[in-house]
């Protein structure tokens, strides 16, 4: 396929500006939709993102506005990087102006609530385009490291191999490296589950339980990913890629990750309402922990790290029992033999 340059990035937050800057990078016009118009304006002027992505300078290519028409106008690539909960409202708006023939790329982690439903599932509702077209761009990168530079291996997956290869070119460069994979429910699964399991782990460090407790939470959190991942199609290697066990890992040990900071500071007794209330960007391990929770349940899929966060997020369960539970289940092989 002949090499465009226009490209589009739908979410103005961290993950999205950081996108926009990388695409520019690479030799792309990107436009970056806001849904604020003053933050737009701001960026424009300031070439900076304050409240999102502070102290990185945004690139002279990436052009920010709070219309869609503009924003994606002869887009080649459209990147979703909007919150899982948003994605539909945000969406429905933007669908009459994404191009026919554009690749969309999900880049938002999580399962709708309600319809229990995957991004891509969601996109195929509300997009016009071939769902062919849908990829996924998911794995272990915190937005300011790659902002900086910093090297990152992430993976693009899509259903048909040649949109994941374009999808990958361009993204791609020395210090962002991109895998693809035909498994997209599984890539989606890995990046949507792996933030309940780092609340957990977030806990449990609050709570100073030790290095012990964190690297069995992470490894027994693994196995709920990809129990349930398998469970909806997905395949086992892609857990043990960098969407399923790579992201975990960092998700979980992170100090820039916004879902394990929910957990530390439950385990040292805050409220769950004083964490939202002071969070500028979105956990999206919280909201996720109820879509992922029914879902299991609908499949019927043991997934005790699941159940016990969402205990705790949203029936005042105390994060020690809820720690000390995990560890004290009944005794079992550790390995599922069919």
């Amino acid at each position: 396929m002949k090499r465009r340059t226009r490209t589009a990035v739908i979410g103005a937050g961290s993950w999205g500006t950081a996108l926009a800057n990388l695409l520019a990078a690479n030799g792309h016009a990107v436009g970056l939709w806001a849904r604020d118009p003053a933050l737009a304006e701001r960026m424009r002027r300031d070439r900076r993102n304050p409240r999102y992505l502070p102290g990185v300078a945004i690139h002279p290519e990436v052009k920010p506005a709070s219309d869609f028409a503009a924003v994606l106008a002869g887009a080649w690539i459209v990147v979703l990087a909007v919150p899982s909960h948003a994605v539909r409202g945000v969406m429905e708006g933007a669908a009459p102006h994404v191009p026919q023939d554009a690749i969309i790329v999900s880049a938002s982690k999580g399962i709708e609530q309600g319809s229990l439903k995957r991004m891509t599932e969601v996109l195929t509702e509300l997009l016009p385009a071939d769902p062919s077209r849908l990829a996924v761009l998911s794995g272990p990168s915190f937005a300011v490291e790659v902002s900086r530079g910093v090297p990152t291996a992430v993976t693009m997956a899509a259903a048909d191999a040649i949109v994941a290869e374009d999808a990958r070119s361009a993204f791609a460069n020395p210090r962002f490296r991109v895998y693809t994979s035909d498994d997209v429910g599984g890539v989606e699964l890995g990046g949507a589950v792996k933030n309940i399991v780092a609340i957990a782990t977030g806990i449990a460090d609050g709570l100073e339980y030790g290095h012990n407790a964190r690297a069995a939470l992470i490894t027994r959190g693994l196995v709920e990913i990809s129990r349930l991942g398998t469970a909806l199609g997905g395949q086992r290697l892609t857990f043990t890629g960098l969407a399923g066990l790579g992201d975990l890992v960092l998700t979980c040990t992170g100090d820039l990750s916004r879902n394990r900071t929910v957990g530390l500071r439950l385990g040292r007794g805050e409220s769950l309402a004083e964490i939202l209330d002071d969070m500028r960007m979105v956990a999206e391990g919280v909201s996720t922990s109820v879509s992922v929770r029914d879902l299991a349940t609908r499949v019927g899929v043991e997934m005790p790290i699941t159940e016990q966060v969402h205990e705790m997020l949203y029936h005042a369960k105390s994060p020690r029992v809820v720690v000390e539970e995990l560890m004290t289940r009944g005794h079992k092989p550790e390995f599922e033999r069919r």
